[in-house]
């Protein structure tokens, strides 16, 4: 049959994958728990090794790996499993740029349940979830600073190089909802000058301090400890870096919160957005476009926004000009913003 013909021909197939999908993230989940890619890594390719190097079944390891393989992170040859490129960069636990770790995060509980309910999150225009991503020290951030920092070193450090363009001059950084603290750190490890004033939770922020102490960055790396929309910023800043922060709240919190940035910079000075931007269609890219249910399953009124969007919202809270910037290869793109 041509692609024409099937084109015109309903099929099931895509209800049922759909229907279907938490299937493939339990596989995932388990192949990460097992350790059956660090295992295949490491040369144990069959059924009967694995079944010995995961402490499993061979009935289990058998349907697993085969299902692993039907999605696209394992391969087979007769009855010898291996790596996919993408495994072997980023589930092999030996390799620096691992990043089974983020599952325990975007797996907690706290996200998930967002979901069970999510035909009344629709109808509400927000999560039904009453201990939320936006709750005040929600312990879950704690969870999100040890796991994702794989996940974000890339985006860290070319934003980082984006911003900074070279320079070594000396200043003064505040970077707001640190987390992990990596994209503050990327900047100081790039700039010996930088110095670096990192905004959490207490719990998040020792997180943060240790990662600082990774770096060697300790003695330019102090914290604010409280929540963004309420604690005191000071002033003099020359650059405030606002990353994978803004998406959780509606547009007036986001321009409330920005008014604060624009009058903690210094003249000139830059505020630094880290966001999943779709274009304005909302529906492409996919990867950043998406990103927009996680936030209506998890929050009370965050979004995925546009440029036109958070451009609008930068001009609201007095900034004289915004950029656009994607991060190839990653989904996500970054607005600077000059006071």
């Amino acid at each position: 049959m041509s692609a024409q013909n099937s084109a015109n021909h309903p099929s099931p197939v895509l209800f049922f994958e759909t229907l279907n999908a938490y299937q493939r993230t339990a596989a995932l989940k388990a192949g990460i728990e097992l350790e059956v890619f660090t295992a295949i890594a490491e040369g144990k390719q069959s059924v009967a090794d694995l079944c010995t190097r995961c402490g499993a079944h061979e009935h289990g390891i058998r349907i697993l790996c085969d299902t692993l393989t039907i999605i696209g992170f394992l391969t087979k040859s007769g009855e010898r499993y291996a790596l996919s490129a993408d495994s072997a960069a980023f589930l092999d636990k030996r390799q620096p740029t691992y990043m089974g770790g983020a599952a325990e995060f975007l797996l907690a509980p706290m996200l998930i349940d967002g979901f069970k309910d999510f035909t009344n999150a629709v109808r509400k225009g927000g999560t039904t979830v009453q201990q939320n991503a936006v709750s005040p020290e929600n312990p879950v951030w704690v969870k999100f600073a040890r796991a994702m920092v794989p996940l974000m070193m890339l985006p860290a450090e070319l934003m980082a190089k984006l911003v900074l363009n070279g320079s070594q001059e000396k200043m003064r950084i505040l970077d707001i909802a640190t987390g992990h603290g990596i994209f503050g750190l990327q900047f100081a490890k790039l700039n010996p000058n930088a110095e670096i004033v990192a905004q959490d939770w207490p719990n998040v922020l020792e997180v943060a301090k240790e990662n600082a102490q990774k770096y060697g960055a300790s003695s330019r790396f102090s914290t604010l400890p409280g929540s963004a929309f309420d604690v005191d910023f000071g002033s003099g800043y020359d650059l405030i870096l606002l990353t994978n922060f803004l998406h959780h709240f509606d547009a007036p919190s986001c321009e409330k919160l920005l008014k604060k940035v624009h009058a903690a910079l210094k003249p000139g000075g830059r505020a630094v957005t880290l966001e999943f931007i779709p274009k304005e269609d909302r529906v492409t890219p996919p990867g950043s476009a998406a990103f927009a249910i996680i936030m209506l399953g998890t929050t009370p009124a965050g979004d995925a926004y546009t440029y036109s969007e958070l451009e609008r919202m930068h001009k609201n809270a007095g900034f004289a000009r915004t950029e656009l910037h994607h991060l190839q290869p990653t989904m996500q793109s970054t607005v600077i913003a000059w006071k």
